[in-house]
């Protein structure tokens, strides 16, 4: 007898909600049944496979500079990453854009550069990225991915109960459905978590965090502007990003004057 999709789903979902015991750097349980071991092989081959595909700069003093930021940032990181030996590599890229993997792996196109006007605004990105992973984004992101998929494949075994084919209108709707009400969203909801964590993670280590939003101005300047609406993207809008990044920026000030007093903070270049 074939259990309906509700039933299906409850099931597949309290499966995985058992199996999940992952919390996140503020002790928040999260859904993660991915192996932290197996995310950082992945994250090691895909980084592999960039740096074979990619051209990776040959201009030691760029390589330099980025290395020095990431460092400083690396050194403020939870003490299990902080540990890791990590691996900055600047790739020949004009898309703006720089990365984080599992595995200690952080990847900056000479792109963004040329976006970023100052060393504390490349460390607002790269300290974004660097969140994605602490915050375990990544497994997260995988781990919703099978249960959306799972959902969908008890669904359309339903929809094709007493021999009958699946609906497939029905299905093309659901996986609609399930992109724009949980995927995006789901998405956003850590691009958010990233945006408010790269900014601490940049203020202790000394870096302006006001430099968090001035970086969005850049962006949606190089953009012209354009974007998707919010709804149908997985980042957040870049002026409600930039005006949440202003907001927090004055609370985080102290922090980052006391990294300064430190010693932290001290020019790259």
């Amino acid at each position: 007898m074939i259990k309906t999709p509700l039933k299906c789903v409850a099931a597949i979902c309290t499966t995985a909600l058992l199996s999940s015991c992952a919390t996140n750097p503020d002790g928040k349980r999260i859904l993660n049944f991915v192996d932290s071991k197996q995310l950082s092989e992945m994250g090691v081959a895909a980084f592999t496979d960039l740096k074979t595909k990619g051209k990776v700069s040959q201009d030691p003093a760029t390589q330099a500079y980025v290395s020095c930021v990431a460092n400083k940032l690396i050194a403020e990181l939870p003490p299990q990453f902080a540990a890791e030996q990590w691996e900055v590599v600047v790739f020949e890229d004009e898309t703006p854009n720089a990365f984080a993997l599992p595995g200690g792996k952080i990847g900056v196109h000479t792109g963004i550069l040329k976006i970023t006007q100052s060393e504390d605004e490349l460390a607002a990105i790269m300290g974004h990225e660097l969140s994605h992973v602490t915050y375990q984004h990544g497994g997260q992101r995988i781990s919703q991915g099978a249960l959306v998929s799972a959902a969908g494949q008890a669904v359309e075994l339903y929809m094709g109960r007493d021999g009958e084919p699946p609906n497939q209108a029905v299905v093309a709707a659901l996986g609609v459905a399930s992109q724009v009400g949980v995927v995006l969203p789901f998405s956003r909801k850590h691009e958010t978590e990233a945006d408010k964590q790269g900014q601490r993670l940049m203020a202790r280590a000394g870096y302006n965090p006001e430099a968090a939003a001035s970086l969005w101005r850049n962006m949606i300047a190089a953009n012209g502007g354009k974007a998707p609406p919010e709804w149908m993207s997985t980042h957040p809008d870049s002026e409600n990003r930039m005006e949440r990044l202003n907001t927090s920026a004055p609370d985080l000030q102290p922090l980052a004057e006391t990294a300064r007093g430190l010693g932290k903070g001290r020019p790259c270049r």
